[in-house]
């Protein structure tokens, strides 16, 4: 009688997330936040929403609009939601002496994907000494472009909100009028700075740690590992040759720059739709074949355990490589000597299956509310799921039914799809029974 109910992991880590959205929409609803103007409640949750879910997405101008009180807070809500509420938590309670219980563990082992429950905290303190060396090490590069431009005091302050932003792949930015990098996007201190941060970022911290591990001790990387680097760099590479061929001769991107800004421009175009959201081209400006790879792009997002969003590259490639498996006649995906079993197959499908069926349905919502060009609607739905924060300048214009389907959205994008629909379950049943097998047409 007196029997614990079993915890339900998803839906803890969802309602952590929600707790730590609606405490930063309360702070920045204060009339301490903002320099001038009103901000409404749906607002503020939407701007703490995109923050926690290191999004990107805003619809008021966060270098304009809010004050510096306002600016810190959003800072602080990327920073916890870049590690995620369970990693901060396990830090909190490290910091003030109390055990880490076996309840615990369990939820950060979901958080971070993780299938073992061995090291859980020596992993949440790697993830955050690995956050804080990035993170001080950008803002250190930056700050030699912006203290001689603002000053010491805001030159710092500028230096570390970006870092913080890029390394949680959030897309937020201080520089005005909703520019992002446009007005400078040969900088290469600051454009490839930010971009080396929300790649390594994107990568996801397992991977970081694996790295620094075999650099070290000259270990083998994990399978994992190699999956991530090359589907990574396999998407940004082949993304910025089609980048570079679609704009090059566009004169409203990158047709008045000379070769070598054109290749960085592309290959910064290419990086950011992996959920890092800062734009050094006009988004709106871009041709549709830019604007199709950049869906795809957005849709698969960046790695696991990482700062981003979407459904992840590792899940890309087990969905390609059973596709492949098929087409050759092979009974299972095959990678590097390695084989993936039926169980990490239905999870790929379903996450899938799940990021479909959340996309279809915000942009089934958002046409029926919203009198705007469907490819800008598109756009705007494939952003909040990949945590992106890219836009056609549509944002501000949405109305607030469609606000709150694209903070759904960017929750479902965050936490996982399939985590959040997991959240939402009752009550989930353990396969006892197994039924005869039965043989269907399918395709």
């Amino acid at each position: 009688m007196n029997r614990p109910k079993p915890i339900n992991p998803a839906r803890v880590m969802v309602a952590g997330f929600i707790g730590v959205i609606l405490t930063g929409s309360l702070l920045l609803s204060l009339p301490a936040a903002r320099i001038a103007g009103e901000l409404s409640y749906i607002d503020a949750l939407f701007t703490a929403t995109s923050a926690v879910c290191v999004t990107g997405l805003v619809v008021v101008d966060t270098g304009t609009f809010y004050s510096f009180f306002g600016q810190m807070v959003i800072m602080i809500l990327i920073f916890i939601g870049s590690l995620g509420f369970m990693t901060m938590t396990i830090m909190i309670f490290i910091f003030l002496g109390r055990k880490i219980t076996l309840r615990d563990r369990l939820l950060t082992r979901e958080a971070l994907n993780q299938e073992s429950l061995s090291g859980m905290v020596r992993l949440a303190t790697s993830v955050l000494q690995i956050a804080l060396l990035f993170i001080l090490s950008g803002a250190s590069l930056m700050a030699f472009r912006f203290i001689p431009q603002l000053g010491y005091g805001r030159g710092i302050f500028f230096s570390l909100f970006h870092a913080i932003s890029a390394f949680g792949n959030a897309g937020f930015d201080l520089f005005g009028n909703f520019d992002s990098l446009t007005r400078f996007p040969a900088d290469y201190l600051v454009n490839g700075t930010m971009m080396v941060l929300f790649i390594f970022g994107g990568l996801g911290f397992t991977v970081v740690i694996d790295l620094l591990r075999h650099f070290r001790f000259r270990s083998r990387i994990s399978l994992h590992s190699r999956m991530v680097l090359l589907i990574s760099g396999v998407l940004l590479f082949s993304g910025t040759i089609c980048i570079f061929t679609f704009e090059y001769s566009n004169p409203e991107t990158m047709g008045s720059l000379n070769l070598g800004a054109k290749l960085f421009t592309a290959l910064f175009t290419a990086a950011t739709p992996r959920t890092a959201g800062f734009n050094v081209l006009d988004t709106a400006a871009l041709g549709y074949p830019t604007f199709l790879l950049l869906l795809v792009l957005m849709f698969i997002g960046a790695s696991p355990a990482s700062t981003g969003g979407g459904i992840k590259t590792t899940t890309f490639g087990v969905i390609f490589l059973t596709l492949m498996a098929m087409i050759r006649g092979r009974q299972e995906p095959i990678f590097m000597q390695r084989r993936f079993t039926l169980t990490q197959i239905m999870k790929a499908v379903a996450i899938v299956s799940a990021a479909v069926a959340l996309i279809f349905t915000a942009i089934f919502i958002l046409t029926l509310a919203e009198d705007i060009e469907f490819s800008a609607l598109l756009f705007e739905v494939f952003s909040a799921f990949g945590t992106v924060g890219l836009s056609r300048g549509i944002t501000a214009e949405l109305g607030t039914v469609s606000k709150l389907v694209l903070i759904i959205t960017m929750l479902g994008g965050r936490v996982g799809p399939l985590t959040l629909m997991v959240a939402l379950v009752r009550k989930q049943q353990k396969d006892i029974l197994h039924y005869p097998e039965e043989q269907l047409l399918i395709g």
